[in-house]
């Protein structure tokens, strides 16, 4: 990836070495527009970041996750069709006000992300992360959170009530609502997997505010998920071998 010009690579320390030189800079120097930035968070192979900006060639979009390998995948497809509004960034989360400036992002999108249902902390649309993006969000810079797990979505809509942000769109069941369109209909390998398993995929966008205390709701109520996702090659592999972990689901 390091020949892909779509490509940063930028871990915890190197970010200690040398500031990355297009924090506040991403419209003129890179994308050449003033379109609006939009970020995946965790974008694993970058489907969701291809899949917008193939359709909306009027914003420009980043893929943000640690794992090269998955990176790859997107990078490739969008270096191949040779896609102006893309790039990708391999870093922490944490570190995501290193690479923008202040108001420098219009939105940001959580995809299947790990529900981290034991350590709040890292589990991204915790009180701590909304404060990391608030740093490099526009005064109404919208997040959407688009999940299988019913454990993140109930946690996710107990902090949005509880902080009183506003609320754009909200679903514990996408596709059945009828809510889908062109950008909340594109598919993840992940979501693919939950929908052939018969599981409810949930969303909700809300507006985060530039001013304001923000804080975690209780969860010990909340029902933690019994499920799990499959390994990619178990995933593909004989159906009597998925037969088997699902059973195992459900004892």
């Amino acid at each position: 990836m390091e020949t892909y010009a779509s490509v940063f690579q930028y871990p915890w320390a190197r970010l200690q070495k040398e500031e990355f030189p297009l924090r506040g800079k991403w419209h003129k120097e890179y994308f050449h527009n003033e379109n609006p930035i939009v970020l995946e968070l965790g974008c694993g192979k970058g489907e969701y970041t291809v899949g917008l900006a193939e359709r909306y060639n009027d914003k420009n979009y980043i893929g943000v996750d640690i794992k090269g390998a998955r990176i790859w995948s997107g990078a490739t497809d969008a270096e191949k069709r040779g896609m102006m509004n893309v790039a990708f960034i391999r870093t922490e989360i944490e570190s995501i006000q290193k690479f923008f400036a202040p108001g420098e992002v219009s939105e940001i999108w959580i995809t299947f992300p790990d529900p981290q249902m034991h350590k709040v902390r890292k589990r991204l649309t915790s009180s701590r992360f909304l404060m990391l993006y608030r740093e490099i969000l526009r005064g109404d810079g919208m997040i959407h959170l688009k999940t299988d797990s019913p454990f993140l979505y109930e946690f996710t809509s107990r902090l949005v009530k509880e902080n009183a942000l506003p609320v754009l769109r909200d679903s514990d069941d996408l596709y059945g609502s009828g809510m889908a369109d062109s950008v909340t209909s594109i598919k993840t390998y992940y979501e693919q997997q939950w929908l052939s398993r018969g599981k409810k995929i949930k969303l909700i966008s809300f507006t985060l505010p530039s001013e304001g205390n923000l804080s975690d709701p209780e969860e010990e109520d909340i029902e933690r998920d019994d499920y799990r996702s499959y390994p990619r090659g178990i995933s593909q592999c004989m159906p009597e071998e998925l037969a088997k972990l699902r059973e195992e689901e459900t004892r």
